[in-house]
């Protein structure tokens, strides 16, 4: 997409990578913008089965590169505004957007996951580590909060005394801790491998059902029992006598000798 980062598709797996190593996958406006930009063309694309995100060199992504940012005041500011109807600005685009993307998300960290770093981390669907990964949300250390959308995405996974003891202390903490906490997904010296597995065995399902349940999610975890059901319906109803809900139970029949395959993801 840009230089700061770079797309791969792969087996119908695209493959996100943040390509600054020399700075840590800092985040500057270049990183802001491919990012943002690389989730929006993700999101349109019906071919692709599952996204895996990643950083290259020694670290998934070290956080805000503040230096960088203050050289260009004017620039910067562009990462609080909200144009238009939006409802996020592009400092929370590059971790929320990914939930907007109709396919799983994987983020695969590595070396260090601080900061914004972590808030983009916490956008995936699943998040796939190294044991001796650090995470930390930073902001406080600067003075500041998370301002990346982890408002919305560390509710649905700690508690909120958690989420304040993390935030205040800003302290780091590994995979291992990160997992107990419920803030990964899964543990292993062999993240990116596991990821790919993962997102292989997800894109033998139905595209259009996967896309549906990671809706059904997003859209219900923290909503009333009423909004809840009443997604719940509106999904399935989409999904119901459709191509490849046929084929899901085409291909689940024992006595069939010719299964109905998937098709691209019906939108």
């Amino acid at each position: 997409m840009n230089e700061r980062v770079t797309l791969e598709i792969i087996d119908n797996i695209a493959v996100v990578t943040m390509n600054r190593p020399d700075k840590l996958n800092a985040l500057d406006m270049a990183m802001f913008d491919g990012l943002a930009k690389t989730a929006k063309k993700l999101a349109k694309n019906r071919d692709i089965r599952a996204v895996i995100l990643r950083g290259e060199g020694n670290a998934f992504c070290s956080g805000l590169d503040v230096k960088s940012l203050m050289k260009n005041p004017l620039g910067a500011a562009k990462l609080l505004i909200k144009p238009g109807r939006k409802i996020s600005n592009l400092a929370q685009d590059v971790g929320y957007l990914w939930r907007q993307v109709p396919v799983p998300v994987i983020a695969v960290t590595h070396g260090k996951c601080w900061g914004g770093g972590f808030q983009i981390a916490l956008g995936a669907d699943f998040r796939y580590t190294t044991p001796d990964c650090e995470f930390s949300i930073m902001e406080m250390k600067w003075g500041l909060i998370p301002d990346m959308s982890g408002s919305i995405t560390l509710r649905e996974l700690i508690s909120i005394d958690l989420a304040k003891e993390l935030t205040m202390t800003a302290r780091i903490f590994e995979g291992n801790e990160a997992k107990t906490m419920g803030l990964v997904s899964k543990v292993s010296d062999t993240p990116f491998d596991d990821a790919i597995a993962f997102a292989k065995e997800l894109s033998q399902r139905s595209p259009d059902a996967i896309a549906n349940a990671k809706k059904l999610f997003n859209n219900t975890w923290t909503a009333t029992e009423k909004v809840a059901l009443w997604w719940e319906t509106k999904l399935q109803k989409q999904l119901l006598g459709r191509w490849n809900q046929r084929a899901a139970i085409s291909q689940n029949n024992p006595k069939e000798k010719n299964p109905m395959t998937f098709k691209k993801r019906a939108k």
